[in-house]
């Protein structure tokens, strides 16, 4: 177990080592007469009896945090920056030790399942109260877990993800989320001309602008600016507003479904035996060709050569076709004819075992063999048009091709493990798959990614996925319409791909689950989060709780970098778009977008003041003992300057 211990201002990076004895400690200065002990066998605390006012000490502040994975220490670095004590962990056996029983939160989200399901139930048998927050992939683990959860979140990043690989891989321009029963939506569009946002959009609220190349500083990305921000011709620029509020300035919203690809039995019959007759083995022919040859010579030596009776030409060759497929119905015999045509008959029989041997294991190679199933998605992709092709059938890749299939749209698989566990999923939703390497150019190339709407490469390796997307710009060029979306663990690395390689459409699995995991810690609701250009953007709301910083603040008062959208009133209606010179109350749920740290840290001050001392008190205890410290805080290791 590991604390952070990483000097902040204001006494925020302050740890209290609970095993430290009673018999004397200090914190910025003040003498502290008493000491919580955690008794390992419960989650009972003890303390003295005596209490002053410099015994301070913070609850709830410190959160809990398992997982060394990106998304784990990414998790960690931004509750830390949102003024949160960490404490890291590695197993269930270390969560007493870490005080779960005075943690805002616990939360596990590394990549191993057992570990994050031990340790939210035990968490959770520790403390009733506390907000346990737990990745679990498996869906029925994950249900299960979340109806009996309480406080916190159940999470899989699989679902968090998908929503945003697939509108980009759709090149949708438009977000939706519902909010206190309205339906908003985020609108992207290139701006028509240059001029002030106001002047072209009138007073829709602005999101993100991405400056294009008629701009001075091209791929710039201003998030939430005013309504007076300048603009040029080509600049994307999303804006949010009702769904009606756009559809009645012809802003048409479209639809999340399409119409998936259907033939007429007569077509798809032909296709397949045209596909059949593609996949066979080349060896099929001249055996075939060979069987005519041997029925129709043995039927003509029977006609001229059968004695006793004399036999017609039908006769002979139902006579021929009986001996060469070794049936023998008895109703002939070479018995009683000449030397020569029962050597003859001889020869016939074995032939005819022989080449009927041959026959059925070519039929049974094109049937029923492993090569045929394989085979299958490539015939199926040759007739493919305007379909997403998808790379990776993992747990992310499942899900994009579940989803899309759901909205109406052709997909086709590549994928490597010949046993992956979700192809019977596949089947299920008749989408073909291919097998191969996806970095190879023939097999990208079999699944026509050139006549592809677009290509989602979601494998779990980020060096294969990158490999994967400069072989697409190979074949497609660098100026292709198709959206080429990669996914990646991290956002500097997607950064990276970004600028270097120029993929517009690089999601990073980090920056699209931590928000979703960091809210939930916090007890914040998040909505949604979306990306616009390569910056990820989050929909939160929030209760603004009475003494919190965000009470009785003005609207032009809140960071540039967020905007609130609408408030709700316990007394009165929704306020949409809120203007500068309204103030939040204590009570109001406020609704607001931006980038997800600023908006993280927004929606931290909206709550409640921590509790501060152990009898109860609130900040003004914390307030006079840091009244009492010097300025600047000395190293730990520093000499004491009185002693």
């Amino acid at each position: 177990m590991q604390r952070d211990t990483t000097p902040r201002p204001d006494g925020e990076g302050d740890v209290i080592d609970s095993s430290l004895s009673s018999e004397g400690r200090t914190m910025n200065g003040i003498s502290l007469a008493t000491t919580v002990a955690i008794d390992p066998g419960s989650t009972r605390t003890k303390r003295s009896d005596s209490l002053e006012l410099g015994e301070v000490f913070q609850f709830h502040r410190e959160i809990i945090v398992c997982g060394e994975d990106a998304l784990s220490k990414t998790i960690a670095e931004e509750l830390r920056g949102a003024g949160a004590r960490i404490i890291k962990i590695n197993t269930a056996a270390d969560l007493l030790g870490a005080g779960v029983h005075r943690a805002r939160a616990v939360v596990c989200a590394g990549p191993n399942d057992a570990t994050n399901l031990e340790i939210a139930l035990l968490a959770r048998e520790y403390s009733p109260n506390v907000r346990v927050v737990a990745r679990l992939a498996n869906d029925v683990l994950r249900e299960a877990v979340a109806a009996v959860n309480g406080p916190g979140a159940i999470l899989d990043v699989a679902d968090l993800a998908t929503p945003s690989i697939v509108e980009a891989v759709l090149s949708r321009n438009a977000h939706q989320f519902d909010t206190a029963g309205i339906e908003f939506v985020v609108w992207a569009s290139e701006a028509p001309y240059g001029g002030t946002l106001r002047e072209i959009y009138a007073d829709l609220a602005p999101v993100a602008v991405v400056h294009g190349k008629n701009s001075p500083a091209p791929g710039e990305v201003v998030p939430c600016p005013g309504r007076d921000q300048q603009v040029y011709a080509g600049d994307l620029t999303s804006m949010i507003g009702v769904k009606d509020e756009l559809e009645a300035r012809g802003i048409t919203v479209p639809p999340p479904t399409a119409t998936r690809s259907r033939n007429s039995r007569v077509r798809r019959a032909f296709d397949a035996a045209r596909a059949m007759l593609d996949d066979v083995n080349p060896m099929l022919y001249p055996s075939l060709a060979f069987a005519f040859l041997l029925t129709f010579g043995s039927t003509v030596v029977v006609h001229f050569n059968y004695q006793n009776p004399r036999m017609s030409w039908i006769d002979a060759l139902y006579f021929a076709s009986e001996t060469i497929t070794t049936v023998g119905y008895g109703d002939f015999s070479f018995a009683q004819q000449s030397t020569s045509l029962r050597l003859f008959a001889v020869a016939l029989m074995f032939g005819g075992v022989t080449v009927t041997a041959i026959l059925v294991a070519f039929l049974a190679d094109l049937l029923l063999s492993r090569r045929f199933v394989q085979t299958a998605g490539l015939r199926r992709a040759r007739h493919m048009r305007n379909h997403v092709v998808v790379v990776g059938l993992g747990s992310i890749g499942i899900r994009v091709v579940s989803d899309l299939a759901a909205a109406g749209y052709d997909v086709l698989v590549i994928e490597q493990d010949e046993n992956n566990r979700f192809l019977a999923t596949a089947a299920e939703l008749d989408v073909p798959v291919i097998f191969g390497d996806p970095t190879m150019r023939q097999t990208l190339e079999s699944a026509r990614v050139d006549r592809a709407r677009g290509v989602a490469v979601v494998t779990n390796d980020d060096m294969e996925n990158i490999e994967t997307g400069i072989v697409l710009l190979e074949i497609l060029g660098s100026d292709t319409k198709a959206p080429i979306v990669l996914r990646v663990q991290g956002r500097a690395l997607g950064a990276a791909v970004n600028q270097r390689f120029g993929f517009d459409n690089v999601r990073s699995i980090v920056d699209l689950a931590a928000p979703w995991f960091i809210g939930a810690a916090m007890g914040l609701q998040v909505l949604g989060t979306f990306w616009v250009g390569q910056r990820s953007f989050m929909v939160g709301g929030m209760l603004v709780a009475a003494g919190s910083e965000l009470d009785g603040l003005r609207m032009s008062e809140l960071s540039t970098q967020t905007r609130v959208i609408a408030i709700t009133r316990p007394e009165g209606p929704m306020s949409l778009r809120p203007r500068r010179g309204a103030r939040l109350q204590a009570g109001d749920t406020a609704y607001l977008i931006g980038p997800y740290r600023e908006l993280i840290a927004t929606l931290r001050k909206g709550q409640p003041p921590p509790t501060t001392t152990v009898n109860g008190e609130r900040a003004a205890s914390l307030a006079a003992a840091r009244s009492q410290r010097p300025d600047v805080r000395p190293p730990r290791w520093a000499t004491d300057l009185d002693a």
